[in-house]
C-alpha cells in the first residue's frame, strides 16, 4: 500500500515555490550545495545527518570536497517524494543558509544508460546479475546503493547499430545553456521531443539525450 503522504507532481511543484534551492527530477528532490571549504561542507553534512536522525528520514548525500549533492525520496513509499521529503528539504535549506552554503542547481546531473533491444527479457537478467542491480517495476535496473547509473532498456523492433546511449537528466531551468554549449561545440541537436529531451549527436555519430523532468513524472 502506498504511503499516505506521497505528493503528486503538482504538489511537489507547489512545494518547490518555497524551496528555490531544490529541483525535481526522476522522481526525487535534488540540490547541490557548495560550501566555503571542505571543512564547512563536512560540518554541514554532519548537521544534515543530525536532522535526518531527528526526523528518522534519511537523504542520499554525496560529499565531494566543498560540495554536497543531496537527493530526497522516501524509500518506504516506493522511492517517491512525500511530505517528509519536503519538510526535510526545508530544514536542510535553513541550515545551508546558516552555514553560508550556495545552491548550485546547474551542477545537477543524473545519468542513465539506455540500451536499444528488440527483446528485453532475453538480456535483462544478464545485466542485472553482472551489475548487482535490482529490477524496478518499469523493467529498468538500478543500483540498490545509488552509486552507479541506472540501466534501462529501450524496446524497439529496429535497434540501432550503436545500441547504447546516455540519458543525462538536468533541471529544465538549467538546460538552455547546456544545449547552447553543445551546439557551439559542434554537436547536432534534434529538439523534436523538447522540452522532454533533446537528442545530441557528436561529430562521430554517437548519441546522448539531454532530458528534463517534463513528461517524465507520472502520478
Amino acid at each position: 500500500m502506498p504511503a499516505p503522504d506521497v505528493l503528486t507532481t503538482e504538489q511537489v511543484h507547489s512545494n518547490l515555490t518555497a524551496l528555490p534551492q531544490w529541483r525535481y527530477g526522476l522522481g526525487a528532490l535534488r540540490t547541490v550545495l557548495k560550501c566555503e571549504s571542505s571543512a564547512s561542507a563536512l560540518a554541514l553534512f554532519s548537521t544534515i545527518g543530525a536532522l535526518a536522525q531527528e526526523a528518522n528520514h534519511h537523504p542520499d548525500v554525496d560529499w565531494r570536497y566543498d560540495t554536497l549533492f543531496i537527493t530526497l525520496t522516501s524509500h518506504d513509499a516506493g522511492s517517491k517524494v512525500t511530505t517528509r521529503d519536503a519538510a526535510l528539504a526545508r530544514s536542510i535549506s535553513a541550515e545551508a543558509l546558516n552555514a553560508g552554503a550556495t545552491a548550485r542547481p546547474e551542477l545537477l546531473r543524473t545519468v542513465e544508460i539506455a540500451l536499444d533491444t528488440d527483446d528485453v527479457e532475453a538480456i535483462s537478467e544478464t545485466w542485472r546479475t553482472a551489475l548487482g542491480y535490482k529490477r524496478q517495476e518499469d523493467g529498468s535496473l538500478t543500483d540498490p546503493f545509488g552509486r552507479g547509473p541506472a540501466l534501462w532498456f529501450q524496446e524497439t523492433t529496429t535497434p540501432n547499430v550503436n545500441r547504447f546511449h546516455l540519458d543525462v537528466t538536468v533541471p529544465y531551468s538549467e538546460s538552455a545553456p547546456i544545449l547552447a554549449t553543445l551546439a557551439a561545440g559542434g554537436a547536432a541537436l534534434d529538439d523534436g521531443a523538447a522540452p522532454s529531451f533533446v537528442v545530441a549527436t557528436d561529430a562521430q555519430g554517437n548519441r546522448l539525450c539531454i532530458c528534463t523532468e517534463h513528461d517524465r513524472e507520472v502520478d
